[in-house]
């Protein structure tokens, strides 16, 4: 009896294991297309490949009914162009009510992002604060706590990035992120960042070879990194660290590789890449090397629609007839 009993344990923690491992990676549903498929059929295809975690970018209504009982954890995003409604109170109450309250708990969403890639020099900078304020206090009103309210920022705000452990950042960010950090800190929140190997491959590849940013590089460089990806993750470690941010946990809210339609964009190392994440992503960093890393691949589907650079159009993992672009294994 107690070695079927020991048997069954082994089991239940192998299961739980790859679980985890699995449920680390989820994908941006990228809709910004004229040949897509209808949400229905997005979500379906969601649940059909184990995958399960979303990211929106907006409070898609049809996405959000699509998603009811799924089981699917969901980023939902305020778009950029409302964040300064949201600089108002009762505007905030009244978006949490409509896109949040009225879909839970059928709408698994943990996260909130107010705004993506909000730059200090941008106009909606100043509105990003006061936004995620009024934001987790409507969430909290509605007895909501369990869903996080944060931002998504991009790595031009880090100053120094090299080595990973003198990350900085810059210092026209730095008074934009300090209070942003406070706010994650205070409320327990993740802060939301997107991670993209392949521009600090194109833009520095004097320096920055196609291995190291592929993670086929065999062994550590000088500073003991064996690839970009945690290398740039660290770096944002070290940046939070230094503005007060040390117990701030990143989640990668984006990361991906082109297809077709710039240097280094090809089907086949983008499949390297995607696939090499996926499995990376069930460990850690060097510098927090207890994962796994919750990361959003970037995306569902081709975005046919989305202006220049043309990689900008390639970064599907699925064809828009939702057949896969590439062979990746989700669980």
């Amino acid at each position: 009896m107690s070695i079927i009993l020991m048997l069954v344990g082994v089991l239940l923690s192998s299961t739980a294991f790859e679980f985890t491992g699995a449920q680390s990676v989820g994908v941006c549903y990228g809709a910004n297309g004229n040949n897509l498929p209808t949400k229905q059929a997005v979500v379906d295809l969601y649940k059909s490949k184990g995958i399960g975690k979303i990211r929106l970018y907006n409070p898609d209504e049809g996405a959000l009914q699509a998603l009811k009982d799924s089981n699917i954890e969901v980023i939902l995003g305020v778009s950029n162009d409302a964040l300064n409604s949201l600089t108002n109170a009762q505007s905030a109450t009244d978006w949490v009510n409509k896109y949040v309250k009225a879909y839970s708990p059928n709408v698994k969403i943990k996260y909130i992002s107010v705004g993506n890639e909000i730059h200090p020099d941008s106009p909606e900078a100043n509105s990003v604060l006061p936004a995620l304020q009024n934001i987790q206090n409507a969430i909290s009103s509605a007895n909501l706590g369990q869903i996080k309210v944060s931002t998504a920022i991009d790595t031009t705000l880090i100053g120094k990035s090299y080595p990973p452990n003198d990350g900085v950042f810059s210092d026209a960010a730095s008074g934009y992120i300090k209070p942003i950090v406070n706010f994650l800190v205070s409320n327990g929140s993740p802060l939301l960042a997107n991670v993209y190997p392949y521009f600090s491959y194109v833009n520095n590849q004097q320096s920055i070879g196609l291995d190291y940013a592929l993670f086929t590089k065999q062994g550590n460089n000088e500073v003991g990194y064996q690839n970009l990806f945690d290398a740039i993750l660290d770096s944002i470690y070290a940046a939070l660290e230094k503005v007060g941010g040390s117990n701030v946990k990143i989640v990668v809210s984006e990361s991906g590789w082109p297809s077709q339609g710039g240097t280094g964009a090809s089907v086949g190392n983008a499949q390297t890449y995607y696939g090499n994440l996926i499995k990376h992503a069930k460990g850690g960093t060097p510098k927090r090397p207890n994962g796994p890393i919750e990361t959003y691949l970037f995306a569902m589907f081709d975005e046919n629609l989305k202006t220049d650079p043309e990689t900008e159009r390639y970064f599907g993992l699925f064809n828009p007839d939702k057949s896969p672009k590439y062979q990746l294994n989700f669980n």
